[in-house]
């Protein structure tokens, strides 16, 4: 029995060491994207075509990557400590910020759940995609019942409405507006972290997950 305990103790430890060594590079890598995804909240700029209090910013794209890299909770995180970290910053009260949680938790545990169960390029991109679509259809719900009415304490729903006709005359109400212009805009900046991680994610696993994987 000494013998076999003998013989199983450094087994253990190596396996000690390498369960270690793992969550030491998942803590070290989900804290350098949560950092990024921090930075790209900020960097958030307007677009042509859509009213001016619909801004863009890619601070999904390190939480894909996270998702991708260390799994779907992983991702669902990094976007929590990102929200939590700009509600020292909030502008809404954290309504925003919450909008914000939910569309990319739901946008990168879609995405990495399809690519945990087949790790591969084309399941990526099929994640990635419904991932994205997912967000969009979330959007609608989310800003409509949590976000826009908050902001109507501040600029009446008229207002808001204005903002839309300006761009399309044709609107007939803040729903219709939701989802002629919020839905298809959240699916496309879904799909532009898609298609930058599908760029960078391979050239940064070696990074994320170690060399030797």
């Amino acid at each position: 029995m000494e013998n076999q305990q003998t013989l199983e103790n450094p087994q253990n430890k190596v396996m000690s060491r390498r369960t270690a060594a793992a969550r030491t590079r998942l803590l070290a890598g989900a804290g350098m994207l949560t950092a990024a995804a921090v930075v790209l909240q900020y960097l958030e700029f307007p677009i042509p075509l859509m009213p001016p209090f619909i801004k863009l910013d890619f601070s999904d794209l390190p939480a894909l990557l996270g998702a991708f890299a260390y799994g779907p909770l992983t991702g669902v995180i990094i976007e929590f400590l990102k929200n939590l970290i700009h509600c020292a910053v909030s502008q809404s009260a954290t309504v925003g910020e919450l909008s914000n949680f939910i569309l990319g938790a739901v946008f990168v545990f879609t995405a990495g759940l399809i690519y945990k169960k087949n790790k591969n390029k084309t399941a990526a991109l099929i994640g990635g995609l419904l991932g994205a679509v997912a967000m969009g259809i979330i959007s609608v719900p989310s800003n409509h019942f949590v976000v826009y009415p908050f902001y109507y304490n501040f600029m009446p729903e008229e207002n808001v409405l204005a903002a839309y006709q300006k761009i399309l005359p044709s609107m007939k109400s803040v729903f219709q507006s939701l989802l002629v212009f919020n839905l298809p805009f959240t699916v496309v900046k879904g799909l532009i972290s898609v298609a930058v991680c599908m760029l960078i994610y391979k050239p940064l696993s070696p990074i994320l997950k170690g060399a030797s994987k």
